[in-house]
């Protein structure tokens, strides 16, 4: 899925051309929030919201989702502080490195 990009002049909003030809006006900080890059847990996220949506916003229903969600933040930032104390930058692994860290691990470690 490729989108194009287009920053407003002097605005804090970035207009985002997706694949289905429909442009959206999207604030910078969710477009940076939306980065897999950024944000590791994007997939955890996207599904406790999901399963929001598909219960009604029943939050008891979707326990399971908001504890894995949980989980990988505390997961990611544990690896995020160990990256800074050792001076690695950039301090939170790319998405490349983070496969490459799970692969080492096994297993989904949350």
């Amino acid at each position: 899925m490729k989108c194009e990009e287009t920053h407003a002049p002097n605005s804090n909003w970035l207009y985002v051309m997706l694949p289905s030809k429909k442009t959206v006006r999207m604030p910078l900080v969710t477009r940076r929030l939306r980065d897999p890059d950024i944000n590791p847990c994007l997939s955890e996220s996207d599904a406790s919201t999901r399963c929001l949506d598909e219960n009604n916003y029943d939050k008891e229903r979707c326990s399971t989702y908001f504890l894995k969600y949980k989980n990988c933040r505390r997961f990611w930032n544990s690896v995020m502080m160990q990256r800074r104390q050792n001076g690695v930058k950039p301090c939170m692994p790319t998405a490349a490195e983070r496969d490459e860290i799970l692969r080492a691990v096994g297993k989904m470690p949350y």
